[in-house]
């Protein structure tokens, strides 16, 4: 459980690191399509650390469901794909991490799911 609290806690403190960056200093940098990009996967990032933080204390109320702890290591991996391929695709502009976002988009969708069947399951 203090994993994900953990997990949970640093990447929303990345998360507000790096949208105050994407919206005050990387517009210096890089085109405003390159800023939405990035400004995106600061806000998948945020939701799924709120979701990391959501597994822990699921786990609390649900401590047998194993289930959480996959669907929990799985959402970190969809913030580490989806966001970290957007932050990558906006700062250099190689479209080579263009078609990892939605990898890591498909991992958020089953880390979802996997957390609604180990809670279902019970129940």
């Amino acid at each position: 459980m203090k994993v994900f609290v953990m997990l949970g806690a640093i990447n929303m403190a990345l998360g507000v690191v790096l949208g105050a960056f994407g919206a005050h200093g990387l517009k210096n940098f890089v085109s405003p399509e390159h800023v939405a990009v990035f400004q995106t996967g600061v806000q998948y990032q945020i939701y799924h650390a709120l979701g990391l933080l959501l597994v822990a204390v699921l786990l609390k109320q649900f401590p047998t469901a194993g289930g959480l702890r996959t669907g929990g290591w799985i959402m970190l991996a969809g913030i580490i794909l989806f966001s970290g391929s957007l932050y990558l695709l906006a700062l250099t502009g190689i479209r080579f991490f263009g078609p990892i976002t939605p990898v890591g988009g498909i991992c958020f969708i089953v880390a979802w799911i996997w957390i609604f069947w180990a809670v279902l399951k019970e129940i």
